[in-house]
């Protein structure tokens, strides 16, 4: 029952990933532009529920589920932050200059919580305590359980938003063919915010899954927005549900590797796969080869 374990942890951590790359993808989608301090948020998010948990009377124990609603709105608010400071002052100028901002405004981030929590790794508090559950012979925790419910529900809730309402329609629009959607009286300035904040609390969210069982340090954003971005390769530039399947594709190489060697071996075999996979399908699983994106 070895296998049936690692597949439970990898699809809990894949979970946890398809959250930060589909976060990452609806602000492509609504902008054309890298957000480079995306992994930033995944951290930020992860710090906020320490923040919140230290709120609670000391010797008290709060479960994290009762923490992701302001790790939301905390997260969703330092979207339309970076959506105010880094990009729309800038949105006209070559795609270079987006880049450069948020790389910058991820810095600030980054040495923000350096500032206020220190280098250290911290946790979060589990999302429905710890403890295993033994189901058919498998020994599951119930984080892995929890994360993964937790995943499904944010990324099923998203889902109807943009298929559902008008808003989702909207969205998709401004995704497809932003000129036309202006041209149609949809506000971009609006979509793009809340892309932003969307995204941003979709890799906080992200940050609170993954901050109990690996820790979480304010340094931690560069590998985070790598793992987002090779999610967004293999799935395809673009694609909502190739981002989720890449970042379960990229879990699943990463604990089945890990399993029979070591993590940084794991880590380096990932970038040989991405190589491969660019080599023979360049566009990605879901691609768009007829759509340039910045």
């Amino acid at each position: 029952m070895l296998g049936a374990q690692l597949a439970l942890n990898a699809v809990a951590l894949g979970a946890a990933y398809a959250l930060v790359a589909i976060g990452f993808v609806l602000v492509l989608n609504a902008t054309t532009a890298v957000n480079f301090a995306h992994g930033e948020s995944v951290v930020a998010g992860g710090f906020a529920a320490v923040a919140l948990a230290m709120l609670v009377p000391a010797g008290s124990a709060i479960p994290g589920i009762i923490l992701l609603p302001g790790v939301l709105v905390l997260t969703a608010l330092l979207g339309l932050a970076i959506a105010a400071l880094a990009y729309l002052p800038i949105r006209n100028r070559p795609p270079v200059s987006v880049f450069v901002t948020t790389i910058a405004f991820g810095i600030i981030v980054t040495n923000g919580l350096n500032a206020a929590f220190g280098a250290a790794p911290r946790t979060a508090p589990a999302l429905l305590g710890t403890g295993t559950i033994e189901f058919l012979g498998v020994t599951a925790s119930r984080q892995s359980l929890a994360i993964i419910a937790t995943a499904a529900l944010l990324i099923g809730a998203l889902a109807f938003v943009l298929q559902r309402t008008q808003l989702g329609r909207q969205f998709r629009a401004c995704a497809q063919d932003p000129e036309m959607a202006r041209a149609l009286g949809i506000r971009l300035t609006r979509i793009t915010l809340l892309a932003f904040a969307l995204g941003t609390a979709f890799a906080g969210a992200a940050g609170l899954l993954l901050a109990h069982q690996f820790f979480v340090t304010p340094s931690d954003g560069a590998g985070l927005i790598l793992k987002a971005y090779i999610a967004v390769v293999i799935g395809g530039w673009g694609s909502l549900r190739g981002a989720a399947l890449g970042a379960m594709l990229i879990a699943f190489f990463e604990v089945g590797v890990a399993s029979v060697s070591s993590q940084p071996l794991a880590e380096g075999l990932l970038y040989v796969a991405v190589l491969l996979v660019l080599l023979v399908r360049p566009d990605g699983i879901f691609g768009e080869p007829q759509r340039l994106r910045a």
